[in-house]
């Protein structure tokens, strides 16, 4: 699954798929529990593809350290999250060692630890398809051609404003009157 598919939600433990949109919010799913519930529009969701690591060149997208993890590891899972502290910034500092030291924290490495862990365990996780859904993008967007304007589209574009309406729309015999602003229809 691509890491845009996959939300970290403020206030909630752990990770969770988008599975769908509300008029004020999402729906997700959680990768661990499988349950669903709706997220509002006033909560902070981040997709694990928009996150980075700060280094001390650039900024790394969390998508490259879970590469460099899953290849270190083979496809398993890494050390504990609920390790020694000490024991997770050693590993940490063995998948990115010239991480910003002064910018990414403990907490930092336990979550990434812990994140890779719960998608590796779920199966959630493949670097091979993450780069298949990036080549298929980038040739989609490549090859993405200007579409023609149909006949229709340009007469609409083309047409003046003051252009009447059809007659389609116009008031038919023994229809009600023309709705008032900020009135009701009721007892007319």
């Amino acid at each position: 699954m691509a890491l845009e598919q996959i939300l970290s939600v403020s206030g909630k433990p752990g990770l969770y798929r988008l599975v769908g949109q509300m008029k004020n919010g999402i729906i997700v799913e959680g990768i661990a529990d499988g349950k669903r519930f709706p997220v509002h529009g006033s909560v902070k969701v981040s997709a694990l593809e928009e996150i980075s690591i700060y280094t001390s060149e650039e900024e790394v997208p969390l998508n490259d350290v879970f590469k460099s993890i899953f290849e270190k590891e083979e496809g398993k899972g890494c050390v504990d999250h609920k390790s020694d502290q000490a024991e997770v910034k050693k590993y940490f500092e063995s998948i990115l060692p010239n991480y910003d030291k002064e910018r990414v924290y403990i907490s930092d490495m336990i979550k990434v630890v812990k994140w890779y862990n719960t998608l590796i365990e779920h199966k959630a996780y493949n670097p091979a398809t993450a780069e298949e859904v990036e080549a298929a993008k980038a040739e989609a967007e490549g090859e993405e051609k200007p579409k023609k304007a149909t006949a229709k589209k340009v007469a609409k574009k083309t047409a003046p404003k003051s252009a009447p309406k059809s007659a389609a729309k116009t008031k038919s015999a023994g229809a009600s009157s023309p709705r008032k602003a900020g009135g009701s229809q009721r007892g007319s």
